[in-house]
């Protein structure tokens, strides 16, 4: 089959070489030619495990094509799929400019019956939006359908999510749409769930913010296990293993950060509220996740205090493991509010180095773990790499100053860390 993905960021990169992987020709189109000639020459614009070698495979093979040419992606396609960017407005609200530009310029370059794919996460009504631009902008009386397709990637494994997917949702207008979405995800043999446009709009929405809340949820309950001696990866534990609950997504930590949680819940907040309902779960979901990081920065002053000129090497920048992802990351937050304090900063991450360098300012980038913590009176975990988990402990103590480690992740056990001779804090236990 013939696909045009629209929209070369995390998503449509992703989607667009699975898709060719199973066979399919397929069209990448971008209007940033920078990210295209990255593309053609082989480069990745992103971090994700895999994705270089598959793209590469499938560009050799010529099923996969990048171009900055919409008309041509649009024309050859049958399926057309949006995967646009839908940032938060400073109210929440899902900006939707770049999908509206999108679905204008497929409505001039409509030429026959076309499936138009929103794959970008928008709120629901935004497939009736789609449908009202391209009917008004189209140059002849063609036919097309809407659908809704919302994806479930997790960064770092979004390759693997993609080949095998937990469910696909296909909101549709009509049975004949329908059963050409199913001849293009069959090769995956996966569940694969139908329902109109608006419910499948809510599902994805629906999805984030309620595993945004599953994460809120374990870090309030271990805020409440530091007051009370308990341990909160014990009760993890005894709450994942209910069948009812899972373990999934009940690690205590820093906080829920990247492209999607953190936008998602706002923009489910914002619409929640725009239908006339109360949205105080959302409220509390978000506002727990927001003092996160203040909280642990309050535990490091005040064993620390004064921080001034006291030398803090921080390891992890991106917002979670295996991506160079730097939204919402709660390093950047930490640091922030350290230098704030007139901290000396060191950093190290794997892979988040050369994003991190034109972000951040007037801190010290090394090149491994040993060297960020030399000469360091404390050490912060932010991301929970495997690299730092394997990390020799005494060799790390005697590169530091001092014995200090702050694990906003509890990679650690207390007893290691404790016996390599430091002082360990870290979240929801004593």
């Amino acid at each position: 089959m013939n696909v045009c993905v629209i929209g070369v960021g995390y998503v449509g990169l992703v989607t667009g070489a699975v898709f060719a992987d199973l066979g399919n020709e397929v069209f990448c189109v971008d209007n940033d030619k920078r990210k295209i000639d990255m593309l053609n020459r082989g480069e990745m614009p992103i971090y994700e495990p895999g994705l270089k070698e598959m793209v590469k495979r499938n560009v050799d093979d010529g099923r996969l094509i990048f171009t900055t040419n919409l008309s041509k992606g649009v024309k050859t396609a049958k399926v057309i799929f949006i995967a646009v960017g839908t940032p938060p407005k400073p109210n929440g609200e899902s900006d939707l400019s770049a999908v509206e530009a999108v679905a204008k310029e497929i409505a001039l370059n409509l030429d026959d019956y076309k499936i138009v794919v929103n794959k970008s996460t928008v709120p629901v009504g935004t497939g009736n939006l789609v449908r009202n631009i391209i009917e008004k902008h189209r140059r002849s009386d063609v036919e097309f359908d809407v659908v809704s397709n919302p994806e479930f990637l997790k960064e770092g494994s979004a390759i693997a999510d993609c080949l095998n997917p937990d469910r696909i949702v296909i909101g549709v207008p009509n049975h004949h749409v329908a059963m050409a979405l199913l001849e293009l995800y069959a090769p995956l043999e996966r569940t694969m769930l139908i329902t109109d446009v608006e419910s499948a709009e809510v599902i994805k929405y629906a999805s984030n913010a309620f595993l945004a809340t599953k994460i809120s949820f374990i870090n309030f309950i271990a805020n409440l296990c530091e007051r009370a001696g308990a341990d909160v990866s014990l009760v993890a534990k005894g709450m994942g293993t209910d069948s009812r609950i899972g373990k999934e997504f009940l690690q205590a930590g820093l906080g829920y950060g990247g492209s999607c949680f953190p936008k998602d819940t706002l923009s489910l907040l914002h619409t929640a509220k725009k239908f006339g309902e109360d949205a105080s779960i959302l409220e509390s979901v978000i506002a727990i996740n927001q003092d996160r990081v203040p909280r642990f920065v309050r535990r490091i002053i005040a064993r620390l205090k004064p921080l001034n000129r006291k030398v803090i090497a921080v390891l992890g920048l991106a917002f979670k493991p295996n991506t160079d992802d730097l939204r919402d990351a709660k390093s950047l937050e930490i640091i922030k509010a350290l230098q704030k304090k007139n901290a000396v900063i060191k950093v190290y991450d794997p892979v988040a180095m050369d994003n991190a360098r034109s972000i951040l300012k007037g801190v010290t980038f090394c090149k491994n773990a040993y060297e960020a913590a030399r000469g360091a009176d404390a050490l912060i975990v932010v991301t929970d790499w495997n690299e730092f988990k394997l990390l020799n402990l005494e060799k790390l103590h005697q590169e530091m100053r001092g014995n200090f480690i702050f694990d906003g992740r509890n990679i650690y056990s207390k007893e290691r860390v404790e016996s390599a001779g430091f002082e360990y804090h870290c979240i929801g236990k004593q």
